[in-house]
């Protein structure tokens, strides 16, 4: 894989959101691959290149929904910031909990964004592609260990 192409790591169990959301990557300027996980159980065990995930390359941004099957997304976020081994990768959570609770105790996890997804379709390829923009084109991103 070429050292431009940027891994974004997709931690989401809606179907249609999973969709939506590679829609809105395909359709924007930075080149990139979308790698999804569908629980936290998951997206931990490929953030610590285990199992099946053995010698994949660690993402440059994770998508994490926060409501997931098995690990939720609160546990992911802090087990992520734990390691010093991943506690640079950026995360955004992209979550529909507008919960005042979920939003500073995402922060005190020292999330770096918190966004709340849109149910409206265009609003949300906006957000996603706004999220691409700042991350991927305008940050400068911590070299991978």
């Amino acid at each position: 894989m070429s050292t431009d192409v940027k891994i974004i790591l997709l931690v989401e169990d809606n179907r249609g959101d999973i969709r939506l959301i590679q829609e809105a990557l395909k359709s924007t300027a930075a080149k990139c691959e979308v790698v999804v996980t569908r629980d936290g159980m998951d997206a931990m065990s490929y953030l610590h290149q285990e199992g099946e995930y053995t010698n994949v390359p660690l993402p440059d941004l994770v998508l994490l929904d926060l409501n997931l099957p098995k690990k939720d997304g609160r546990e992911v976020l802090a087990e992520i910031k734990a390691d010093p081994k991943l506690k640079h990768l950026p995360v955004v959570v992209l979550t529909t909990s507008l919960n005042e609770e979920d939003i500073a105790n995402s922060y005190d996890l020292h999330v770096n964004c918190y966004i709340a997804k849109s149910r409206n379709l265009p609003q949300l390829l906006k957000i996603v592609r706004g999220i691409e923009e700042f991350w991927l084109e305008t940050a400068t991103l911590p070299v991978k260990i």
